[in-house]
């Protein structure tokens, strides 16, 4: 059985749209549509991080 050394998650570092169009550009490269769909949920998921933190300010 495989552990996990930590939890990663790509969408925290999508900190802007210019972040997320490069992440979303280099994807669309591989031409892989599972891939691009999984990017896909990554950069939506992302979108709402960044718009929640605009909403609501620095903690």
């Amino acid at each position: 059985m495989k552990k996990a050394i930590y939890d990663y998650d790509p969408a925290a570092d999508l900190d802007g749209p210019e972040a997320m169009a490069i992440f979303m550009a280099d994807t669309l490269e591989t031409g892989d549509t599972e891939y691009i769909a999984k990017a896909m949920s990554v950069v939506a998921r992302a979108k709402c991080m960044t718009e929640l933190a605009s909403e609501t300010g620095p903690l």
